[in-house]
C-alpha cells in the first residue's frame, strides 16, 4: 500500500464518489454557456456531445484501470511519475494544480455576479472573499465534510436538470403550460435542418464540448480517500456515459425542441424560459440559486483537487516537503491553505489587471485539461506494458478494446488541439501553453 493511502483518511462513501464524479462533469457552462455550442452546430450539437462522451468514457476507463489497481490520492500525477518519469509527474501535477487555481478564480468571481442579482449593493470582491473562507473551512475539516458538502450541492444541480428535462417533456408531449397543445419535435429540423452548419459545425464545436467535460478526471483523485475504491471507482466511471447522455444530451435536446436553435440563449437562460413556460413563479430566482450552488460545487472540488495534488507532489519529491504534513483529521491542510492564498491574490488581481491578462491565464487552464487527459492515456499504455501476462489477466477493471481505444482517444485529443488554432478565442492557448511548459521545465531543472 502506498504511503499516502496509509495516511489520508478513507472517509468517502460510494454515494460521495458518485456525486463528485457527477459534479465534476456538470458545470455552470450547461446552465448559461450551452448557447455558444448550440450556435456553432445547431441541433447536431447532440452528436458532438455523443462523440465527446465516448472519448471521455475511454479516458476515464484508462484512469479507472490504474486507479483500481493503485488507489492513490495524486492519481494521474502519481501514475505519470511512476510510468513516464519524474518530469512527467512534475509537469502533470503542477499544471493540474494551476488549472484548478484559475478555474477557482473564475468560479468565486461568478458567485459574486450571481449574488448581485439579489443584492446589488454587496461588492463582488466581498462575496468572493466570503466564499473562499467558507469553502476553505469545509476542506480543512476532513474529507467526509468535503464529501457531504459536495454530495448535497451536486444533488441540487442534478434535481434542477432532471426537473427541467421532465417539465420540458411535459410541454413537448402533453402541452403543459401551452394550452394543452403538444409542441412536438419539429424545431429539431425546421430551421435549416438538423445540421444547419454542416459537418464543419459539428467538428468546430468539439473543442468547446470537450472543455465542458473538464473535471470528470477528479474522480481518480478521490481514489486515495475512498472507503472501497475497488467498488466505488468502477461504478462512478461506468456511470459517466449515461450521465452525459441524460444531463447534456437530454437537457440540450429538450431546449432545442422547445425553442428554435437560433433563438436559444438570445432571451436569457433557456432553463429560466422552461420554468417560466410551465408557470412556475420565480423561475429566474430558482435558476440563480442553482447556478450559485453549481459554482460553489465546482470551487469546492477544485480546492479539494489542488490540495491533494500539492500533497502528492511533495511525496514524489516534485514539490516542497512542507506540503507532506497532514492535519490530525487527515486533510492536507498546508496544500489547501497555500491554494487558498493564491486564490485570495487572484480575487484582488481580478480587479487590478487588464481583462486580457486573465484571458491569457485561462488559456493555460484549457490546455491543462487536454494535457492531463493525454498523460492519463499515455501512462495507461506504459502501465500495461509494465505488467506480466499473468498480472494483466488479474487486472480487475480493464479498459475495453485495448490498445485501439487508447490510441483513438489520443488521436482525437491531438485533433482537438489542431482545431483550437482555427478558433480565435482559443488560439491564444497555443502560444501561452509552450511558455507555461518552458517555465515548468526550468523550475524542474533548478530543483534538480
Amino acid at each position: 500500500m502506498s504511503k499516502d493511502s496509509k495516511r489520508l483518511q478513507r472517509g468517502l462513501d460510494n454515494r460521495h464518489i458518485q456525486l463528485i464524479a457527477l459534479g465534476g462533469s456538470i458545470g455552470v457552462g450547461l446552465f448559461y454557456g450551452s448557447s455558444a455550442t448550440i450556435q456553432m452546430a445547431g441541433p447536431s450539437i447532440l452528436l458532438s456531445y455523443l462523440i465527446g462522451g465516448l472519448v471521455i468514457f475511454t479516458i476515464m476507463r484508462a484512469l479507472g484501470e490504474m486507479a483500481v489497481e493503485e488507489p492513490v490520492s495524486g492519481s494521474f500525477s502519481t501514475y505519470a511519475n511512476r510510468y513516464l518519469g519524474p518530469f512527467a509527474g512534475y509537469l502533470t501535477g503542477w499544471t493540474y494544480w494551476f488549472m484548478w487555481i484559475v478555474v477557482g478564480m473564475a468560479e468565486i468571481t461568478v458567485v459574486g455576479v450571481y449574488v448581485n442579482y439579489w443584492f446589488p449593493e454587496i461588492p463582488q470582491w466581498l462575496t468572493a472573499l466570503a466564499v473562499l473562507i467558507l469553502i476553505t473551512i469545509v476542506n480543512l475539516a476532513n474529507v467526509k465534510a468535503f464529501g457531504e458538502f459536495e454530495f448535497w450541492f451536486a444533488m441540487i444541480k442534478v434535481v434542477a436538470i432532471i426537473g427541467m428535462i421532465l417539465l420540458g417533456l411535459g410541454i413537448i408531449l402533453f402541452g403543459i403550460g401551452n394550452g394543452g397543445q403538444p409542441i412536438g419535435f419539429d424545431n429539431l429540423w425546421a430551421h435549416g435542418g438538423f445540421m444547419p452548419n454542416g459537418i464543419e459545425g459539428i467538428i468546430m464545436s468539439l473543442v468547446l464540448v470537450m472543455f465542458s467535460f473538464g473535471g470528470v478526471e477528479l474522480v481518480g483523485i478521490t481514489a486515495g480517500e475512498a472507503k472501497n475504491p475497488q467498488k466505488s471507482i468502477p461504478s462512478a466511471i461506468n456511470n459517466v456515459v449515461w450521465r452525459i447522455l441524460i444531463f447534456y444530451i437530454g437537457a440540450l435536446g429538450v431546449m432545442m425542441v422547445l425553442y428554435p436553435w437560433n433563438e436559444v440563449g438570445t432571451n436569457g437562460s433557456p432553463f429560466v424560459l422552461i420554468f417560466d413556460n410551465v408557470g412556475i413563479p420565480g423561475a429566474a430566482h430558482i435558476i440563480n440559486f442553482v447556478v450559485i450552488t453549481a459554482a460553489l460545487s465546482a470551487f469546492n472540488s477544485g480546492l479539494f483537487g489542488s490540495g491533494r495534488m500539492l500533497y502528492n507532489l511533495s511525496l514524489q519529491n516534485n514539490g516542497p516537503k512542507y506540503f507532506e504534513k497532514l492535519s490530525k483529521n487527515g486533510s492536507p491542510r498546508r496544500g489547501i491553505l497555500f491554494s487558498s492564498l493564491f486564490l485570495l491574490i487572484a480575487v484582488v488581481l481580478n480587479y487590478i489587471v487588464p481583462e486580457k491578462v486573465f484571458l491569457y491565464i485561462s488559456a493555460v487552464a484549457t490546455v491543462a485539461v487536454i494535457t492531463s487527459w493525454t498523460i492519463i492515456l499515455i501512462a495507461q499504455l506504459k502501465f500495461r506494458k509494465s505488467k506480466t501476462k499473468k498480472e494483466i489477466e488479474e487486472i480487475k477493471f480493464k479498459i475495453p478494446f485495448y490498445p485501439l481505444s487508447t490510441y483513438l482517444a489520443l488521436m482525437f485529443l491531438a485533433f482537438v488541439i489542431v482545431l483550437m488554432a482555427f478558433i480565435p478565442d482559443m488560439r491564444i492557448a497555443l502560444f501561452v501553453a509552450p511558455v507555461w511548459f518552458a517555465i515548468l521545465y526550468i523550475g524542474y531543472k533548478l530543483k534538480k
